[in-house]
């Protein structure tokens, strides 16, 4: 009996560790500017009166309905930008996600991945990692929940977060698509 109260007190303890997201750690680094959002904050938000008869309005609250979290994190720090592009890789690896999309432009590396739902266009996870060039910020984003890609330009369009514009233009392809430029 012992031996069982001892493992679930284990189990319990372990949960706040287990429980901490891969990129948590960038967040209140001096470096390192944040944007978190949480399921309660999408809920409020969607409770919020709008134009019903705005289409886009309509989209986008749809949209966060289905949202569960979304972080960003933006540096110009190189120090951090290799710890963003470290941990980007190894949860990659990690964690199931497949590749939507990779642009190279004007020395910046923008990788778009996503891990897919129940249809080709419906996603759960979406993560992008965008390397800086010289002048420009490093972007790592993460937004999990259960909604369709087609959806994303509401959200870039409403919220206006650091690499929204590249998100936008990579959610006008398809599904599984590589562009370069």
């Amino acid at each position: 009996m012992k031996k069982i109260a001892i493992a679930v007190l284990m189990v319990f303890m372990s949960i706040p560790i287990f429980a901490q997201g891969a990129f948590d750690k960038f967040d209140g680094q001096d470096d390192v500017t944040s944007i978190i959002v949480n399921r309660k904050m999408f809920d409020l938000m969607s409770k919020v009166k709008m134009d019903t008869s705005d289409k886009e309005a309509q989209q986008y609250i749809n949209l966060i309905k289905k949202l569960d979290n979304l972080k960003v994190f933006t540096t110009k720090s190189t120090r951090v930008q290799n710890e963003m592009k470290a941990a980007s890789d190894k949860y990659i690896k990690s964690s199931g996600l497949e590749e939507l999309m990779r642009i190279n432009e004007n020395g910046r590396n923008i990788k778009i991945m996503v891990k897919s739902g129940s249809t080709d266009t419906q996603v759960k996870e979406l993560l992008m990692f965008i390397e800086g060039s010289r002048n420009d910020d490093t972007v790592l984003m993460s937004l999990t929940g259960d909604f369709d890609l087609n959806e994303i330009s509401a959200l870039t369009d409403k919220m206006r977060f650091p690499g929204g514009e590249d998100l936008k233009k990579a959610t006008k392809g398809k599904k599984g698509s590589k562009g370069q430029k």
